[in-house]
């Protein structure tokens, strides 16, 4: 007689950057093990596919396809599918800020962790009176690097020039434009290159105001006292 199935459950989220309700289940022991196996590897493409294929299974609605995702809609899901594993409450470590090393244990619930996102953000980029770009937001590979301490394996190059010009979808003034998908990374880079630092310092913006994983907690620093606001941001934050 086979042995009987084990029911998963399911849950509903809406995907931070369109609002479309999804379905999904956790992580089963097979999938963490797929996870654990990669992140041991310390190869930032094992880790990627395994994280694209663990969510693939994971998420249950139909068309949604993870590459696809901006890289905080992949941090969210990815917290709900981990978190939902193991209950609906993480435990993180704050560091008290005002002594910088203190550390304090916390409990916090799943739910109340959200997206946040800035009335400032825009993917349109004005470089001067007549260029302006159309950003996208950064791949499930810089996603990896951000949150599992994984460096990379590529080109020595400095990380703000080669985030900005993988980011790049479009180039175009009222007449013209150019998809940055027809561009060479070297003709891409040789651009951004050519901009002066008021002009760089917009494109860094768009990076600084995207939505992002964030929640805000009240931590009282044991030794001193102290209540302070912390303000913890981005997956790794959360499995600390």
């Amino acid at each position: 007689m086979p042995l009987p199935k084990i029911n998963t459950p399911t849950y509903e989220l809406a995907i931070p950057s369109t609002g479309k309700k999804i379905r999904y289940r956790p992580f089963l022991v097979k999938e963490e093990k797929i996870l654990i196996m990669a992140l041991e590897s310390e190869d930032i493409k094992q880790i990627t596919d395994a994280i694209v294929e663990i969510l693939s299974e994971c998420i249950l609605t139909k068309g949604v396809k993870v590459l696809e995702l901006a890289t905080f809609d992949i941090e969210f899901i990815f917290l709900n599918v981990r978190a939902k594993s193991v209950g609906e409450m993480i435990d993180v470590n704050v560091t008290c800020p005002d002594d910088g090393k203190t550390q304090v244990q916390m409990e916090i619930d799943i739910d109340s962790i959200k997206v946040q996102k800035d009335k400032k953000h825009s993917n349109l980029v004005k470089i001067d009176e007549k260029l302006s770009m159309k950003m996208k937001y950064p791949s499930i590979q810089q996603f990896v690097q951000n949150n599992f301490d994984i460096k990379d394996t590529g080109p020595d190059v400095d990380q703000s020039l080669t985030m900005i010009t993988t980011c790049i979808e479009q180039i175009y003034t009222e007449e013209e434009s150019w998809s940055a998908a027809d561009s060479t990374n070297d003709e891409l880079k040789e651009f951004v290159e050519q901009m002066n630092t008021k002009q760089f310092k917009e494109i860094e913006g768009f990076f600084t105001t995207m939505p992002k994983l964030s929640h805000t907690v009240k931590v009282k620093n044991p030794k001193t006292k102290v209540e302070s606001e912390v303000v913890l941001e981005g997956l790794a934050s959360f499995f600390s």
